[in-house]
């Protein structure tokens, strides 16, 4: 796999009345839970190793994402240190009935690679 298909992962997903509250719009839980996943797997393409999530930054949360519509999460490697990747993660809304796309959340991963027996181990650099 090249290294910038690596360096992306992309998510779409149909917001369905189980994934929001009584106003009919995504639960702020469930977008992180799936900001969360999709910088998991960004990361875990990046070096092929056992991640676990350290830190999720600041999710700023731009627009309402409403039952009966579609997200599309964007899941970028931004840098890597000696053991972690800094991925930012951006969630786009879309409304099924009209051409519209709209940046309803952000926040950046900071994910760790781990060995066998759980203890960091280096990563791939990103350059």
């Amino acid at each position: 796999m090249a290294e910038a298909s690596r360096a992306e992962t992309r998510m779409v997903l149909p917001i369905f009345p189980a994934d929001t509250n009584h106003y009919r719009t995504l639960f702020g839980g469930q977008a992180v839970a799936w900001i969360d996943q999709a910088a998991f797997i960004c990361a875990t393409r990046w070096c092929r190793r056992k991640v676990v999530t350290v830190h999720i930054g600041e999710v700023n949360f731009h627009h309402p994402v409403r039952e009966g519509s579609i997200v599309e999460l964007i899941a970028r490697l931004k840098r890597t240190g000696r053991t972690s990747m800094h991925i930012a993660v951006e969630m786009w809304w879309e409304p099924m009935d009209r051409d519209e796309r709209v940046l309803a959340c952000q926040a950046e991963c900071v994910l760790v690679a781990l060995d066998e027996e759980d203890h960091p181990v280096a990563v791939p650099q990103f350059k």
